[in-house]
């Protein structure tokens, strides 16, 4: 919005060039962001508080982490809602509202969250950890996949090729098996954020590493010289997404703000399943969905685990890890909840940090 109400106005005053530049705006963004999970954040975790809005700690065949988290019984969860709003707000306001690709990203974050809302509700109406039935919530995975598959397929400076890490010169072109493999990134990271979210201030932490790292790497995709030299994919107007992981960054900080341990409220399934969409979405239109299984490491490990651990039991009748996610099995070992948290925090700035480094690598 600002974009086009000051830009425009460059020739009365020289100052608003600066609407011009990325960067300005992105940073503005994440500023912006920040303030309002800030500013709002107390209100919406009253608000949610009163009216019984608490999360529910599954005892069914967990006995042994009631043991970490009866604790947390209670406290407020769904505060997915404060992160959607400060990053919708924010990147309507810094972000060329002309771009289709912010469109899209803003589009996925608010479809999955309104998904994890309903799933958060039934939870809460039914005092379960069962919320909405998987298949539903496939359902609801599959039609955003869709939509973000016709767009990348009709869109003539995107298409079917997929570009792979560390070798620039090696493109895959999956014409018609596209679709499924964008199905297949949207479900899984969406699904592996949420399996993320089990300690205080840990999905949110991950979430911010990923979406820094893919700040950079969206500029960098939108700008021909830049791009050209790093010998990545270019695509006109990828910059602008920039902004909106900016204000994803700036969100994810305010709400890290009252999201560290103790934890003053959880993101429940509205912020994981809306911030794991919205990372894979913009992973795909960039063409660098191969590398957030790098950047997004930590996300992956967890949802690998958890496979690793039903099939291992249901072949062999044995667990491999205490308890899955991994961070659980960590969790039951005897490791401290706040030092889980932190070496993961450290293990995803490793991988953000190769990540950055594979676009200059070959």
């Amino acid at each position: 919005m600002f974009y086009h109400i000051f830009y425009s106005l460059k020739n009365v005053w020289f100052g608003f060039n600066i609407f011009k530049y990325i960067t300005f705006r992105a940073g503005m963004a994440a500023v912006t962001a920040f303030l309002i999970c800030i500013f709002f954040g107390p209100i919406i975790i009253r608000g949610l508080r009163m009216l019984s809005i608490g999360q529910y700690v599954r005892k069914e065949h967990v006995v042994a982490l009631t043991v970490f988290h009866n604790k947390k019984e209670g406290t407020p969860t769904m505060g997915g809602i404060l992160i959607i709003i400060a990053v919708i707000c924010s990147t309507l306001l810094w972000a060329r509202l002309d771009n289709d690709y912010v469109i899209l990203a803003m589009g996925s974050m608010v479809w999955m969250g309104a998904i994890g809302f309903i799933d958060d509700c039934i939870k809460l109406k039914n005092k379960s950890a069962k919320g909405i039935r998987a298949k539903t919530k496939i359902i609801g995975q599959t039609i955003l996949a869709l939509i973000v598959g016709i767009f990348v397929v009709k869109n003539k400076y995107l298409g079917t090729q997929l570009y792979l890490p560390f070798l620039k010169d090696v493109v895959f072109n999956l014409g018609i098996f596209y679709l499924p493999f964008i199905w297949f990134v949207i479900v899984g990271v969406s699904n592996a954020v949420n399996l993320t979210d089990g300690l205080d201030g840990l999905a949110i932490g991950c979430t911010i590493l990923t979406a820094i790292t893919y700040a950079i790497i969206s500029y960098m995709a939108g700008n021909f010289m830049v791009s050209k030299y790093l010998n990545i994919f270019y695509l006109p107007g990828a910059g602008e997404l920039t902004c909106f992981l900016g204000a994803m960054v700036g969100a994810g900080l305010g709400f890290l703000w009252f999201n560290a341990h103790p934890a003053e409220v959880f993101m429940g399934d509205t912020g994981s399943l809306s911030l794991g969409s919205a990372l894979a979405t913009v992973s795909i239109l960039i063409k660098k969905e191969i590398l957030l299984a790098i950047v997004g490491g930590i996300f992956l490990v967890e949802a690998v685990s958890v496979m690793i651990q039903v099939f291992s039991y249901k072949t062999r009748k044995k667990r491999v890890f205490l308890m899955t996610p991994i961070h659980h099995h960590f969790q039951i070992k005897g490791w401290a909840e706040t030092k889980i948290t932190v070496r993961f925090w450290i293990v995803a700035s490793i991988l953000a940090l190769l990540g950055i480094v594979s676009l200059k690598i070959m």
